[in-house]
C-alpha cells in the first residue's frame, strides 16, 4: 500500500470521535471522545450502577408507552357505528337495559334505517360499542311493548324483530336528552 494512503488512514482513524448522549428522567449519560474513551466511560458509569438504573427507567418508559398506546388503541378500534350508538346512550343518558334496548331500536330503525333487527342485530351493535349485551332481549322487548315504547306492526305477528318506537317512546328519548 501507498506510504501517504496509510499515513491517511492511521490519521482519519485518529480523528475518529465517538459521542454517547443518553437523557432518561434523572439520569444523564454523555461520553465523546475516541471509542475506548467512550467504552471507558461507559464501563465506569456500570460500576457506579448507573447505567443498571438508567436501562430500568427506559425499559419502564417502553412498557408505559406500550400501554399507552394499546390503551389509544382500544378506543380507537370501537368501530364508528359503536361509537356513534355508545354517543346517542350519553346523550340521552339511557342507563338501563331496557332503555339502552329503546336506544338501539332508535338507532338501527331511524338512522341506520333498518326494517328488520333481529337479536344479533341488536347485539352487534352492543358489541360494536364495547357495551354488554343485553342478556335476555326478548325481556326487554317485552318490557319496553307494556311501557307502550314499542310496538310491533300486526303484518309482522308478534316478531320482535320488527318492533319499532311509538310517539311515546320517540317522547320518552326526547325527555331523557333534555332533563340533562
Amino acid at each position: 500500500m501507498n506510504a501517504g494512503i496509510l499515513g491517511y488512514l492511521r490519521h482519519g482513524m485518529n480523528t475518529k470521535t465517538t459521542k454517547i448522549s443518553i437523557h432518561t428522567g434523572e439520569f444523564d449519560f454523555e461520553a465523546e471522545g475516541g471509542q475506548f474513551e467512550v467504552e471507558e466511560r461507559i464501563s465506569q458509569y456500570k460500576q457506579e450502577g448507573f447505567w443498571g438504573a438508567m436501562l430500568e427507567r427506559i425499559q419502564e418508559t417502553v412498557e408505559l408507552s406500550k400501554e399507552s398506546l394499546s390503551n389509544t388503541s382500544k378506543l380507537d378500534s370501537i368501530p364508528s357505528r359503536g361509537a356513534d350508538f355508545r354517543s346517542l346512550l350519553d346523550n340521552y343518558s339511557l342507563d338501563g337495559k331496557p332503555e339502552q334496548v329503546l336506544g338501539a331500536l332508535h338507532f338501527l330503525r331511524e338512522i341506520e334505517k333498518l326494517d328488520d333487527c333481529p337479536p344479533r342485530i341488536i347485539n352487534s351493535l352492543f358489541e360494536d360499542a364495547k357495551i354488554e349485551p343485553p342478556g335476555n332481549l326478548s325481556l326487554y322487548i317485552n318490557r319496553l311493548k307494556e311501557r307502550k315504547f314499542i310496538q310491533i306492526p300486526s303484518k309482522y305477528g308478534d316478531k320482535n324483530r320488527y318492533a319499532e318506537l311509538t310517539e311515546e317512546g320517540r317522547q320518552h328519548l326526547e325527555e331523557k336528552s333534555t332533563s340533562l
